[in-house]
């Protein structure tokens, strides 16, 4: 399964943006920018995270984005499914039905198997992202980052971030 590259950036803007002071927003274009990716293609996945209730898109000269609910309150299943739209990964088009073999459909009395398979396991991964949490993950990065990543992320907060009434 590929995940896009849109959920990889969502996760790690979700899990700067929960580092922030209450109230505080950064702006699509500092997210871009922290992480090297291109702004265009990053908002596209801000406003599915916002529109999905993960973020929250605060408008104004002080706007920009924050989580909506507390890092523990959002796993990693929230932000796969705002940004991949809950697409399932396998998708049975159930060809055994077809070609030189195939039969009439009393000659398939259950579900395919192999779709029964893919659907277990999609449920166990499923499962598997709902039990991360974005604090789990923010503080396993602070325990186990270079300092120095920690430090320069600290001088470049001032500039960016924004506090509403300031």
């Amino acid at each position: 399964m590929k995940l896009s590259d849109g959920v990889e950036w969502s996760v790690h803007c979700a899990m700067l943006l929960g580092s922030l002071p209450e109230h505080a927003t950064l702006s699509g274009k500092a997210l871009a920018e922290f992480h090297g990716v291109p702004e265009s293609y990053l908002l596209k996945h801000l406003k599915a995270l916002a529109a999905a209730g993960v973020m929250e898109s605060v408008t104004g000269p002080r706007g920009g984005y924050r989580l909506a609910r507390a890092p523990e309150d959002i796993s990693l299943l929230d932000i796969v499914d705002a940004v991949e739209r809950k697409k399932p990964a396998f998708r049975c088009t159930d060809i055994r039905r077809r070609g030189p073999c195939a039969l009439g459909s009393d000659a398939y009395p259950r579900p395919c198997g192999i779709n029964r398979a893919m659907l277990r396991a999609e449920t166990s991964y499923r499962q598997a992202l709902a039990r991360e949490n974005l604090k789990a993950l923010t503080d396993e990065f602070v325990e186990t980052a270079d300092k120095r990543i920690i430090a320069l992320a600290m001088e470049w907060f001032p500039e960016n971030v924004r506090m509403p009434g300031r």
